[in-house]
């Protein structure tokens, strides 16, 4: 059986709290071999170091989702650099720019988007910083917002990578990330009956430049659509990108575990 990884989890999320031992164990039996829980801020990658200490195939990432950028304080940089120095910590995020709840969008103002966009960019330097300084790279969340995205990491494209995590968008967008030495990351939506453009960009990302991920609780894969997603249906999700690029499961498990040890070398 060709094993994966699954490089996008939200294990310390309240809908695994009653049964995470078991959809770890479920996810070993489909033959994913390691899984990433992202923090979305220190809390909760307080939480996702504490899974990743209990069970020896899950690792953890430490960050601060552009979401929740309001209730960051103005310098968060040492305790997150503090959880970002344990040893099975592997990257820095959930983070980045989100902009499809933009104040004005709910009777706001635009003056109070903008002011909610400099918050955003502020957390997400404070984490490139700390991915610079201590070698690790970064998990991106992007939404309504990939230039602005793009634009932020590349002054810093010779000091850390990054992977567009969950990504849609188009081909050519999926080229500008891989230019700067980046990855994209693709879930279950691909297998959704209208993400055509989430197909054409995957069909097109080179090999050894992409890698697979739930997103657990979310965006479970076709024939999962609608349940409570978990790492063990990447299995399903890598039988439909293989066939997909017109490859075998056990040449697209060596070519995305490749690009995840690659990206994450504290993996075990």
């Amino acid at each position: 059986m060709a094993v994966f990884f699954d490089t996008h989890a939200h294990l310390d999320f309240p809908e695994f709290a009653a049964d995470l031992p078991q959809v770890v164990q479920r996810a070993h039996d489909a033959g994913i071999e390691h899984i990433i829980s992202i923090g979305t801020d220190l809390e909760s990658s307080q939480r996702a170091v504490a899974v990743a200490e209990r069970f020896s195939g899950v690792y953890a990432a430490v960050g601060w989702h552009p979401g929740h950028a309001e209730e960051a304080p103005d310098d968060f940089r040492a305790p997150l650099r503090e959880l970002a120095r344990h040893p099975k910590v592997v990257a820095i995020g959930e983070c980045g720019l989100d902009y499809f709840r933009l104040p004005s969008k709910n009777g706001g103002a635009t003056a109070d988007d903008e002011r909610l966009k400099a918050k955003q960019l502020q957390v997400l330097n404070q984490q490139i910083e700390v991915a610079a300084e201590l070698g690790l790279n970064l998990v991106i969340h992007t939404r309504e917002s990939f230039a602005d995205t793009l634009a932020a990491l590349t002054p810093h494209a010779d000091r850390v990578r990054s992977v567009f995590h969950c990504f849609v968008g188009t081909p050519t967008e999926m080229r500008q990330v891989l230019a700067l030495g980046s990855l994209v990351s693709f879930t279950g939506i691909a297998t959704f009956k209208n993400a055509t453009s989430v197909r054409e960009s995957l069909a097109a990302t080179p090999g050894g430049s992409f890698m697979l991920e739930t997103d657990c609780p979310f965006l479970a894969p076709v024939p999962h659509r609608g349940r409570r997603c978990e790492p063990a249906y990447i299995h399903e999700l890598a039988t439909f990108v293989a066939e997909l690029r017109g490859c075998s499961t056990t040449e697209l498990s060596e070519t995305t575990n490749a690009a995840a040890r690659a990206f994450f070398p504290r993996l075990g």
